[in-house]
């Protein structure tokens, strides 16, 4: 998506709730699935938002990598095994996750890492 389109789809849904990247969901996928690599990112801007969240079995260093995982209109979604999975909450429905939440310790939990 180019930026013009962008800034449209954000003043169009400037008044609804964000929805933030679901860690938890997101972790729970990867250890079912048992893979060593995943990405994340934004549903029709993984161009601008998208990155590597997991590597090599563990979870990937933020300052290794970029992403951003939350918008008022996009989808944010977890890419594993040649597969987008919507993974995602409401941000009411989060411990005050954000854009800048990345691999909090629930998450890690669940993955044992």
């Amino acid at each position: 998506m180019d930026t013009l389109n962008a800034v449209m789809m954000g003043m169009a849904n400037r008044n609804k709730e964000l929805k933030v990247f679901d860690w938890n969901k997101a972790a729970k996928l990867i250890k079912d699935s048992k893979v060593k690599y995943a990405e994340a990112g934004l549903a029709g801007s993984w161009e601008h938002t998208g990155g590597i969240i997991f590597r090599d079995g563990k979870p990937a260093s933020k300052k290794n990598t970029y992403v951003y995982l939350a918008s008022i209109w996009a989808i944010p979604q977890l890419f594993i095994d040649g597969f987008f999975y919507d993974c995602y909450k409401m941000q009411s429905d989060t411990p005050n996750w954000d854009s800048d939440t990345f691999w909090p310790k629930s998450a890690r939990k669940i993955i044992g890492k």
